[in-house]
């Protein structure tokens, strides 16, 4: 999600990831599992499924669970029969929200999803009422303090759409979805490892929201994530930390 400070909302979410670290392992399971069942059990031929990998990995998920999750994609042990699905709607003072899910029951989780909007301020809409608003790219973000001309010059020689400095002293490095990987070595062999980095839906334009309505959508955002279904939630609200 946006953020007004990058980097403060990074920290934010790698925070709450790390204080439901079993919850995120069964969300990466989820996603292993999919890209296993959608492009092979081979990262090396399977980009999405490497990213997942790599997620796992960065929130220390065993060895054996992540093989387990790739075999149930690929149909070597038996696994639930999971489908991805995307909710669109609003936010507080009308900011976009896509909440992308994977589900063996979408009944259920339409029906939390929509709660969650409902309960906290916001509204559920139909598909594609926000999608426009959205681009989909590969994404990294370098903590403050990173050398900006090097990284630049790297960036462009990787193949990398842009490369965005941010007022909070981050930098963002934008590129092509099936190029991510590429340009995330590329960039990580010249010695720029990224905070975060991840496939994702950018906001073309943000909305400021501060005060007691930041911490309202904020509030909804969590909420939202935390439900068991939930991948990822994506926003273009810039909440004022």
């Amino acid at each position: 999600m946006a953020g007004h400070s990058k980097w403060a909302n990074i920290q934010h979410r790698k925070g709450r990831q790390d204080e439901k670290r079993g919850a995120a392992f069964s969300r990466v399971a989820k996603e292993i599992t999919v890209a296993a069942r959608m492009g092979g059990g081979d990262p090396a031929f399977n980009p999405r499924l490497r990213v997942a990998i790599d997620k796992a990995k960065a929130v220390n998920m065993p060895k054996d669970k992540i093989e387990n999750a790739v075999k149930k994609g690929t149909g070597e042990l038996e696994g639930v029969d999971y489908v991805e699905v995307r909710y669109e709607g609003y936010g507080i003072g009308g900011a976009a929200i896509m909440v992308d899910c994977v589900t063996d029951n979408k009944t259920r989780t339409v029906a939390e999803v929509r709660h969650a909007f409902n309960k906290y301020g916001g509204n559920m809409g139909t598909d594609g009422c926000v999608a426009f608003q959205f681009k989909h790219c590969g994404q990294m973000l370098f903590a403050p303090g990173t050398d900006e001309a090097a990284l630049m010059d790297a960036a462009i020689e990787a193949g990398a759409d842009d490369v965005v400095p941010q007022d909070d002293g981050s930098i963002e490095v934008l590129t092509p979805p099936n190029d991510f990987l590429t340009v995330k070595d590329a960039l990580e062999a010249a010695g720029f490892k990224p905070e975060f980095a991840d496939v994702t839906m950018r906001p073309e334009v943000e909305i400021e929201l501060a005060g007691d309505d930041g911490a309202r959508m904020q509030r909804l955002l969590d909420v939202l994530e935390d439900l068991d279904d939930v991948q990822a939630v994506y926003t273009n609200a810039a909440i004022d930390e």
